[in-house]
C-alpha cells in the first residue's frame, strides 16, 4: 500500500473574506426593504436597489438597508441563501446593479439573552487570553434553535463575569471554532477580541492543528487520505450537510464552501476502522460529511450513517455483535473525539498543545474491540 495520501477531490476555489470595515454608510436614497410576507419562520422583504447604491457589495448595501441587524448576522444570511439577487444567490461581495430586486429573509426575533449559568466545566488550560476546555457530548456548543439555554456559552459566561470576545456576534462570545453537540474533545475560547482574531487568522492559515479519532464503518482502501470535497447544505434535508459542486460566482444552487480533511489510518478491525482526521477547514459537520462520502460514516452517527449495521461476519457469535451494538446505542452519538489542539499562543507566541482522552463510552468502544481482534 502506498504512502502517498489518496486524494479525494473537486475542484478548489479561493473564498472570498467577508467584508470588515468600519461602518461606513452608502450614499442617501429613499430605497427602503417592503415587508411581502410574515410567518413564525420569519419575515421576507423585497429591495429594489436604486442608482445610489449601485456598485456596492451586496452585505454593505444589507448593512444601511437594515441598520437595526448586526453586519454578522447579515452576512450569515447571505451565506446561508436567505438572500438572492434577482433569483440567485451570491456571496457577501457579490455588487450590486441599478433595478437589481434582493429578498432577504429574516429570521424572528432573537433568542432570549445569555445569561450566565454555572454548568461545571472541565477546563484543561486557562489564562487572561484564552481557555482550552474538554467539552462533553450531548453539550450545544453556542445558543441555536432549540438550545437557548444550558450551552458552552452560558456555562463559559458564568466562569468568566469579566466577559469574553465578542468577535464571533453576539450570540457566539468567545467561541473561535465549534463541535457539534454529539462530539467531544476539546475546544478553544477567547476571552479577548485580539485573542480571538489571531486564533481565528491561525486556524485560516491552518497554522493551528485539530485533530480528531473516528472510529468508521468499513475497511478503507487507503492508509492515508486528503478528501477535497465542498460542502454546503442539503438541497432538501435542511438541518443536513452535503457534498455538493462548488458554488461560483452567480449560481443559482444550493451554495457550497470548499472543505478539506486528511486521514490516516490507525487501526484496522475488518468491519471498522480507527481514523485520525485533521481539519484543514472547519465547515459544519465536515469529518462526518467527508467520512460518508467516502463510503466510510462514523460508527454510531444517527445522521450520515443511520443505515450502517454491524455486519453479521464482523464476530463469530451473535451474542458479541449484540454486545457491540449495545455499546454504540448507548454512546448516543458519534464515534468522533476532537483529541489534540495545538496553537501559538495570542499574546506570547510560545507554541501550545492540548491532548484529550476520549470519554469513557468511546473507550469502552476501543476495548471491545481490541479484545475482539486479540481472540478472532
Amino acid at each position: 500500500m502506498s504512502d502517498e495520501p489518496e486524494l479525494f477531490d473537486e475542484p478548489l476555489e479561493f473564498e472570498d473574506e467577508l467584508y470588515e470595515g468600519e461602518a461606513e454608510g452608502l450614499p442617501p436614497s429613499s430605497a427602503s426593504p417592503q415587508a411581502t410576507e410574515g410567518t413564525e419562520a420569519g419575515e421576507t422583504f423585497r429591495l429594489n436597489i436604486p442608482v445610489e447604491w449601485a456598485g456596492y457589495r451586496i452585505d454593505r448595501v444589507l448593512a444601511t438597508a437594515f441598520p437595526d441587524h448586526s453586519r454578522s448576522l447579515l452576512q450569515r444570511l447571505i451565506l446561508d441563501d436567505e438572500v438572492k439577487v434577482d433569483g440567485r444567490t451570491y456571496r457577501p461581495s457579490h455588487k450590486v446593479k441599478e433595478g437589481d430586486e434582493v429578498v432577504v429573509h429574516l429570521p424572528p426575533s432573537g433568542p432570549p439573552p445569555l445569561i450566565p449559568e454555572p454548568i461545571p466545566l472541565d477546563i484543561r488550560y486557562e489564562d487572561d487570553q484564552l481557555l482550552v476546555i474538554h467539552k462533553p457530548r450531548g453539550m450545544v456548543v453556542h445558543p441555536a434553535p432549540g438550545a437557548h439555554t444550558g450551552t458552552l456559552v452560558h456555562a463559559v459566561l458564568a466562569h468568566c463575569p469579566e466577559g469574553l470576545s465578542r468577535v464571533g456576534g453576539e450570540g457566539r462570545p468567545g467561541i473561535v471554532h465549534r463541535l457539534d453537540k454529539d462530539t467531544s474533545g476539546l475546544i478553544l475560547v477567547a476571552k479577548t477580541d485580539v485573542a480571538h482574531r489571531s486564533l481565528s487568522k491561525q486556524i485560516q492559515a491552518r497554522s493551528a492543528e485539530r485533530r480528531y479519532i473516528a472510529l468508521v464503518w468499513g475497511e478503507p482502501r487507503f492508509q492515508k487520505a486528503l478528501v477535497d470535497a465542498p460542502i454546503g447544505r442539503h438541497p432538501v434535508e435542511r438541518k443536513r450537510m452535503a457534498v455538493l459542486a462548488l458554488s461560483g460566482p452567480g449560481d443559482s444552487g444550493p451554495r457550497s464552501r470548499a472543505a478539506q480533511t486528511e486521514l490516516s489510518v490507525t487501526e484496522r478491525f475488518g468491519f471498522c476502522t480507527l481514523l485520525e482526521c485533521r481539519l484543514l477547514t472547519g465547515r459544519t459537520h465536515q469529518i462526518r460529511v467527508h467520512c460518508a462520502h467516502i463510503g466510510h460514516p462514523v460508527v454510531g452517527d444517527q445522521t450520515y450513517g443511520k443505515n450502517q449495521r454491524t455486519p453479521p461476519e464482523a464476530f463469530h457469535d451473535t451474542a458479541l455483535r449484540s454486545e457491540f451494538d449495545k455499546i454504540i446505542a448507548a454512546m448516543g452519538g458519534q464515534a468522533l473525539h476532537a483529541y489534540s489542539l495545538a496553537f501559538d499562543h495570542p499574546q506570547t507566541g510560545e507554541r501550545l498543545t492540548f491532548t484529550s482522552d476520549p470519554p469513557e463510552d468511546f473507550a469502552e468502544l476501543m476495548t471491545f474491540l481490541h479484545t475482539f481482534t486479540r481472540h478472532r
